[in-house]
């Protein structure tokens, strides 16, 4: 493989590992490793390859972290003469981290472009400019070793912001894992409390996780799931032919949980009768059945959540005050997403690996204005309004990369981050060229809504009748 003629050497980026970079090059021109070799040999361990054999496992067992491969070393009728091309793909599926530089003789931009698709990171074509390839290596391989960086950090701060099933590392939340912490080993009743969404039932997952109970039953019951004549042989069980239906005698929920733990959800969704039984289990330590004479005696441990005012519904006489200071021992107050600054980019970014792999999807991102739509959004419904949001663009969006212009309008209409995108590209923009045609748009909009009358278009504006004229020949407008 012919290479130009050297010129001026230029100094290559240092790395910052004591060790050398290895990497291995696959050609079998010798003209073309006598011009490169010495090029790379300050900066990188070269080691060299005549053929595709093995070269996968090779590569991995050598700790190799660059290729730059001849697809034309070994020709392949079934490849136009450049069986390189597969050995690019397999490599590449070995590992993505691989800077991968493919090398050809032909000039064709098809080559380049099968190359590519293969997985090389860049392509070079004869004759070599040896001096740009052995650059254009270091900066590739640079900003891989930059980017396994941030990846590795970006991982550890994931793992630091985990604890039992909940991602977050704002104060908030670290309030709330103490609290997990300080109530599991006991046995006391905890109640959960915070907006819908933002993750009620993990609480009582990690408590249950936590505690002495860990390996006992689990119940869980959402109270405002069931109609209100069916939740009390839910809870409370039922002996046969105690109601119509009732053909088999059937524990309910709160016998099930005995020796484990009861998750009572919407608990305020509780009628006022069935309050007064549940208390009466709680107190007595006993249970008994619809249309039954026994009472069983239960061990179990209450944790229940809501979402409502409490306090308000004990004043206005809709919840039990006895049952209020029962169930609200040790209370834990879950922060809604909006209080929790920092949380958004990890749990964007924990929900994008997990729907992505349970759809079976290369990782997506948020690029650098969606993650800003993201923070500054309100997120009344919290959590799981996040989450349902972030499963969607999994499935919408094509690419990698999800943008702010993937984003439904309504989180769009009233966020500063994307209006500013809208307003001020990257690049700027020509101010006199956006006021004139902002000027341009109001005058048609008002001469149209006027029905072409200036005068009552200048009423509309708010202008005198003086400039509306001379704005209209100024734009050659009416």
């Amino acid at each position: 493989m012919a290479a130009q003629p050297r010129k001026a050497k230029q100094v290559s980026p240092t790395f910052p590992h004591a060790s050398l970079p290895v990497v291995c090059v696959v050609t079998t021109d010798r003209q073309f490793l006598d011009e490169l070799v010495p090029e790379l040999i300050p900066w990188f361990q070269v080691v060299l390859r005549k053929n595709f054999a093995n070269l996968a496992r090779w590569t991995r067992e050598a700790h190799v972290v660059a290729v730059l491969l001849d697809i034309d070393t070994e020709p392949d009728d079934a490849h136009q003469g450049h069986g390189g091309l597969p050995i690019l793909s397999e490599l590449r599926k070995l590992n993505h981290d691989f800077v991968l530089i493919s090398l050809s003789r032909s000039r064709a931009r098809s080559i380049e472009k099968q190359a590519l698709d293969a997985g090389a990171d860049l392509h070079f074509r004869s004759p070599v400019d040896i001096a740009e390839l052995r650059l254009a290596l270091a900066d590739t391989l640079r900003r891989r070793t930059d980017d396994a960086a941030r990846e590795q950090m970006r991982r550890q701060a994931q793992e630091n912001s985990r604890f039992q099933d909940f991602v977050g590392s704002s104060e908030p939340m670290r309030r709330v894992y103490d609290a997990i912490q300080q109530v599991a080993d006991s046995s006391v009743n905890v109640l959960v409390r915070g907006e819908s969404g933002t993750g009620k039932e993990l609480v009582a997952r990690s408590i249950v996780a936590l505690s002495r109970r860990a390996s006992k039953p689990y119940i869980r019951l959402n109270c405002a799931a069931l109609p209100e004549n069916l939740i009390e042989s839910e809870l409370f069980g039922s002996e046969r032919g105690a109601f119509t239906g009732a053909t088999e005698a059937r524990p309910g929920q709160i016998e099930l949980a005995d020796g484990g733990t009861l998750f009572l959800d919407e608990i305020a969704t509780l009628t006022l009768p069935l309050q007064t039984k549940l208390l009466r289990v709680l107190e007595d330590h006993q249970v008994q059945r619809l249309g039954g004479r026994t009472l069983r005696k239960i061990d179990f441990r209450l944790i229940c959540a809501t979402h409502e005012n409490l306090e308000e519904m004990v004043r206005t006489g809709k919840f039990r005050e006895d049952l209020y200071y029962r169930i609200h021992v040790v209370p834990i107050h879950l922060p809604p997403l909006r209080e929790r600054v920092g949380d958004i980019p990890l749990l964007c970014d924990y929900f994008l690996q997990m729907h992505c792999v349970a759809n079976g999807l290369s990782i997506k991102r948020l690029d650098e204005t969606a993650l800003a739509v993201f923070e500054e959004h309100t997120w009344p419904g919290n959590v799981r309004e996040l989450e349902n949001l972030i499963q969607r663009l999994v499935i919408t969006v094509r690419g990698d990369e999800i943008r702010a212009s993937h984003l439904p309008p309504k989180l769009l209409a009233r966020n500063l981050a994307a209006n500013e995108a809208v307003l001020l590209p990257e690049s700027g923009t020509d101010f006199d060229a956006e006021i004139q045609q902002m000027e341009i748009a109001l005058l048609t909009a008002a001469l149209r809504r006027a029905e072409g009358s200036k005068a009552a278009a200048a009423r509309l504006l708010k202008i005198d009748g003086q400039r509306i004229k001379y704005l209209c020949r100024k734009y050659a407008l009416g």
